[in-house]
């Protein structure tokens, strides 16, 4: 992926002192004749967090006991149903391929995906003479392992400070993530910010406030209704200050409709690239996996006006339709990078193909 392609939207030939200064200048004008919006600055250490006592083989390994619970409605849309036809039938010919086309569009993988499956299991059987109902169940299993796995599944966060930018429409489950990856990387020894820039929705600064005092990470916030290229900003002269690790930045939730709001996106990303310029940068999309494929065509949308490195599902653990998780990685080749299959804080954790796989399939 082209470093800096993002920044090349709205370019000027030289410089863009509006941008350069933004933090600066909205405070000296607009902002100033507010009264509470001066940069407030919070700084958060809960007193039991020992991040670097946090091992990874336990908590992955509840993970898995969460994920396979999470996935039950899904593992009855895909897998049992599978399973089923496999007994029913007992041999491999046109007939199994078709119902089984059927199942995968049923759960939420989608037509082009299920079909796409479909058609290298046909090869698949072929090549490998596959004459069994485990047999085909094995193929189906490592063909969707191999869709969703990608060299590009972990956050790439080398320099000090790193950005993440997350964004995303409202109601998708964005606040609480961000607060999720920010108690994650806490966990792994990372010192957090999080700018608060989604300053339109009403309430939004105050819930990511909580979010960030769990999570144990600073949060620079400006006044509801403020510019959030300015939070943005001063985010990134407080990271430079303190020595943080990672800046997390909150987005406000957009549609590409509302072209407002996609310029604002598109100011906040040219100040961090030049305000950062060699600093590794994240863009996660964050999708609800409720929503089935309607979360595809989110993610389609977003895809063509933005760079993204990857996705955050949430809420699988409340519906059916996990299968999307598929549809969105063979379809647009964005990776999926973290999934949630509960409310608690660490209920978001790092996606692993092998073990959704696994727990997909029951556990075997």
């Amino acid at each position: 992926m082209a470093k800096g392609k993002w920044f090349s939207w709205g370019k000027k030939k030289d410089t863009e002192p509006e941008d350069i200064n933004a933090g600066q200048a909205d405070s000296n004008t607009d902002m100033n004749n507010e009264a509470g919006n001066e940069t407030d600055i919070e700084t958060n250490e809960p007193a039991d967090a020992q991040p670097e006592q946090d091992t990874a083989g336990k908590p992955r390994t509840g993970f898995f006991e969460k994920l396979m619970g999470g996935l039950k409605k899904t593992r009855e849309s895909i897998t049992q149903k599978i399973d089923q036809v496999l007994v029913s039938l007992g041999k491999v010919d046109e007939e199994l391929f078709e119902e089984l086309e059927e199942i995968l569009i049923t759960a939420d993988m989608g037509m082009e995906t299920s079909l796409k499956i479909i058609s290298e299991l046909r090869e698949k059987v072929k090549k490998e003479k596959i004459a069994d109902p485990g047999g085909v169940r094995q193929a189906i299993r490592d063909i969707i392992t191999e869709k969703l796995t990608d060299k590009n599944t972990s956050l790439k966060l080398d320099t000090k400070p790193s950005v993440i930018v997350v964004i995303g429409v409202n109601g998708v489950g964005k606040t609480t993530s961000i607060g999720k990856i920010a108690h994650w990387l806490r966990s792994e020894g990372k010192k957090v910010t999080i700018a608060a820039a989604d300053t339109f929705r009403a309430a939004a600064i105050d819930q990511l406030e909580i979010w960030a005092k769990r999570a144990g990470a600073d949060i620079i916030k400006h006044s509801e209704g403020s510019d959030p290229s300015a939070v943005v900003f001063d985010a990134i002269n407080h990271c430079k200050s303190k020595g943080a690790d990672v800046l997390i930045c909150d987005t406000a939730g957009r549609l590409h409709t509302k072209k407002n709001l996609m310029e604002e996106l598109k100011k906040i990303f040219r100040i961090i690239k030049r305000e950062l310029p060699d600093a590794d940068m994240e863009t996660l999309l964050v999708l609800d996996a409720t929503t089935g494929q309607n979360a595809v065509s989110q993610a389609r949308t977003f895809s063509e006006v933005s760079e993204l490195t990857g996705i955050v599902l949430t809420k699988l653990d409340g519906t059916a339709k996990g299968g999307i998780i598929v549809s969105i990685k063979s379809e647009l080749d964005v990776p999926v990078k973290f999934i949630g299959v509960g409310e608690q804080m660490d209920d978001l954790q790092p996606f692993n193909p092998a073990e959704f796989a696994s727990a997909l399939f029951g556990g075997d």
